[in-house]
């Protein structure tokens, strides 16, 4: 009986653990995805555009059934507000983050890059004044170490190229992998140049401060409009809006826009339906669980996944230049954590130590007036 209770209470307790997994290996195949619909020739635009529209039909309908009985009312605000997330976390973050992807020729400089945003997020916190460096105390020493240690990480992996890392290949040749990436599409349009490598690595450092004011929005919209299955709707709404009509200044003819049975079509339902549709739902639960500490302690796997997944399906090079940048940003992730975890332990005393004191002075009144009125008795 005790046994079973104490295997029941273990899977209850893994099951965040095994669905952040499940996200990040949702979003590493994502990647893959990505880059083969390049690789065929889609654009960039389009592919975002097409991904949000199936993301918006599926999640449409899942918001109605669910959240229907206890949604509040939308007021012009909370519109304004969802308007600008789709804005900042869809429209403008996955533009940058695709295009770098282009630009790169590189799955794995734009993942680990894209890890920059914890750091992103303290940096835009401070230039809105939501946040102040606090040298003085350890828990702002190491927010303040993290973010210049994953931005140096970052510009290993912008400037530095290094010598390649050939056992990937190796594994990939093992496994007879490497022709039926090639045959999917991937790899077969040579590597960037330095120039565009640089300009791709910018944009998705950039995508990450997009994606740090989008959080800082989507936190204040949350607070009024409680409703994340509607919210992800709406967003990917207005994303979907805004992406369409910036594909179509650049792209009217329906060459661009039509979909077959082909990587094109698969890559936009995935990203739509998967990784949007499901993935984000279930990355909302675990942060419901767990909170988000322990949601962004998981980030790192998606470096690891797509370095292998790039390899073996994309036929990709990994250099020593982008490890040890990924190895610094990653770094630079988990020291940011700590000193969010410290901070958190630091208000939480402080306010235990304002509650004691608050306590002790409400017991230290009724004394008082017992002295005064045994006092004025006498």
């Amino acid at each position: 009986m005790g046994t079973g209770g104490s295997c029941a209470a273990a899977v209850r307790g893994a099951r965040p653990a095994v669905g952040m997994v499940a996200v990040e290996l949702a979003f590493s195949a994502l990647q893959i995805f990505i880059k083969l619909a390049l690789d065929d020739g889609m654009d960039e635009r389009v592919l975002v555009a097409y991904r949000l529209m199936f993301a918006t039909a599926f999640l449409c309908p899942l918001a109605f059934l669910v959240e229907r009985k206890k949604r509040p009312p939308l007021t012009m605000k909370v519109v304004l507000g969802l308007f600008m997330c789709g804005l900042f976390g869809i429209a403008i973050n996955q533009n940058l983050i695709v295009l770098a992807m282009k630009l790169t020729n590189s799955t794995t400089i734009v993942t680990a890059l894209s890890n920059l945003t914890p750091q992103s997020t303290f940096i835009v916190a401070i230039l809105t004044r939501q946040e102040t460096v606090k040298l003085g105390k350890a828990s702002g020493r190491a927010k303040l170490v993290g973010t210049l240690v994953g931005l140096g990480g970052a510009m290993l992996v912008t400037f530095y190229r290094g010598p390649e890392i050939g056992f990937m290949h190796r594994l990939a040749r093992t496994a007879g992998l490497r022709d039926a990436g090639r045959l999917s599409g991937g790899g077969g349009h040579g590597t960037s140049s330095a120039a565009a490598r640089v300009v791709g690595s910018f944009l998705a450092i950039t995508s990450c401060f997009s994606y740090a004011i989008w959080l800082s929005i989507q936190a204040r919209v949350g607070e009024v409009f409680p409703c994340h299955y509607s919210i992800a709707a709406l967003v990917c709404l207005f994303g979907a809006v805004q992406s369409a009509l910036l594909a179509l200044c650049f792209h009217r003819d329906m060459a661009h826009w039509r979909l077959g049975l082909n990587v094109r079509l698969y890559s936009s339902a995935y990203a739509g339906i998967v990784a949007s549709g499901f993935a984000f739902p279930l990355m909302s639960w675990c942060l419901r669980e767990r909170g988000p500490l322990y949601v962004a302690m998981f980030g790192p796997l998606i470096i690891v996944f797509v370095a292998v997944l790039s390899s073996v399906f994309l036929d990709e090079t990994l250099h020593l230049g982008i490890a040890l940048g990924a190895v610094l940003i990653v770094a630079g992730l988990y020291i940011v954590l700590w000193g969010k975890a410290r901070e958190a332990q630091e208000k939480a005393a402080a306010a235990v130590l304002t509650d004691e004191e608050l306590g002790n002075d409400s017991s230290m009144a009724p004394a008082a007036a017992n002295t005064k009125y045994n006092g004025e008795t006498k």
